[in-house]
């Protein structure tokens, strides 16, 4: 016996064109931490190299910068102009890990590329297969601090992160940026998610 279901056809559109939609946002597990003070505007900033960051690759962070630059200005912030002290000191970091998904991650599919499994029906058990492509795993994490220029006080601090199959680039920098400033200048300790809608 073999049920067969059918879907219309404007049932399984609408379920793809709600695809699409959910490729464009971007949700990241945000937290942050400080204590802006209240009535103060955001002003303007100077984004900060560590020495790390000064001996490794430019171009990198040039992007890692650009993209939190983005963040910042939608957050109310203006670069500072030249020959001007800024209002506040921004230090910025940036990491993507990439993870193998070794065979044992998921032990009832190990074979990385066919598996072949019984399965009990009527009138009795037959075989199925089915191929398994492994992909890797990126963790991306992005973080910000913002510091008082003149006394070196921190006075707010965030952080987003999520998951993906691809290092994402400076699209997905900039959103991950973008998440971690969203909610400025509110505090909210418990990591929770926050959306950006890509362009």
């Amino acid at each position: 016996m073999r049920l067969t279901v059918w879907i219309p056809a404007t049932v399984l559109a609408a379920a793809l064109l709600a695809g699409c939609a959910g490729f464009k946002t971007v949700t990241s597990e945000v937290s942050t931490f400080g204590d802006w003070p209240a009535g103060r505007a955001a002003g303007s900033y100077a984004i900060e190299r560590l020495p790390s960051q000064q001996a490794g690759r430019t171009d990198e962070q040039n992007m890692i910068e650009g993209s939190a630059s983005l963040a910042l200005q939608a957050a109310g912030f203006v670069p500072v102009a030249a020959g001007t002290p800024p209002d506040v000191v921004v230090q910025i970091g940036a990491r993507v890990t990439r993870q193998e998904r070794a065979p044992w991650d998921d032990p009832f599919w190990w074979n990385p590329r066919f598996s072949r499994w019984a399965v009990v029906g009527w009138p009795g058990p037959y075989w199925a297969s089915r191929t398994r492509l492994d992909t890797p795993e990126y963790q991306r994490e992005v973080g910000v601090l913002i510091r008082d220029r003149a006394t070196g006080q921190p006075l707010y601090e965030a952080r987003a992160r999520n998951d993906g199959i691809t290092s994402g680039g400076q699209t997905m920098l900039t959103a991950m940026f973008t998440a971690a400033l969203k909610e400025f200048p509110k505090v909210q300790n418990e990591t929770h998610d926050v959306d950006v809608i890509l362009p």
